[in-house]
């Protein structure tokens, strides 16, 4: 008797969509559902009013004290210019580690963990050159649900957090 089958698990061999799959956090950001790799998630907070920055960007909501670090918040309603919301008890900080930094970002609200294996994923959509969505990985379907998949790296890399850093150096 080999091993699984002693173990009561299927003995069929997995298959490599399956060890590509990846987790993803949902979050909201008014009626659309985004994904981040889950890895990149240090913690989820609650919201709580970040120590605003003069002369910072509109999307800079200020910085926050996280354990003796000092953590940009960006609000990315504003970022992705989308209608400005009333923070409330659903609305959440992620706190990310990206690219070596500690960075926070405001959303609606916070759903689960989900693994989309790689037929899960489709390629983003063609925009016209006006648009900017390289931080956009494609699009996950999960039930009737569709997430729309961000590489966070790309977004906290960009030219906008240069300016973060030089706001949280004020």
């Amino acid at each position: 008797m080999t091993q699984t089958e002693s173990n009561g698990a299927d003995p069929q061999p997995r298959s490599a969509a399956l060890v590509e799959d990846t987790e993803y956090l949902s979050f909201t950001l008014g009626q659309e559902e985004y994904g981040i790799e889950v890895l990149k998630v240090q913690e989820i907070r609650s919201y709580e009013e970040p120590t605003t920055i003069a002369n910072a960007p509109a999307f800079i909501k200020g910085v926050a004290n996280l354990r003796g670090t000092i953590v940009p918040i960006l609000d990315m309603r504003t970022k992705f210019n989308l209608a400005s919301a009333e923070y409330n008890e659903l609305t959440a900080v992620i706190v990310l580690n990206v690219a070596g930094r500690v960075v926070g970002m405001v959303v609606d609200g916070v759903s689960d963990v989900l693994r989309l294996a790689t037929e899960q994923i489709r390629p983003a959509p063609e925009f016209s050159s006006s648009l900017d969505i390289a931080y956009i990985t494609g699009l996950g379907t999960v039930d009737n649900r569709m997430l729309i998949l961000v590489d966070i790296e790309k977004l906290m890399t960009g030219s906008d957090m240069a300016l973060v850093e030089q706001a949280t150096l004020q």
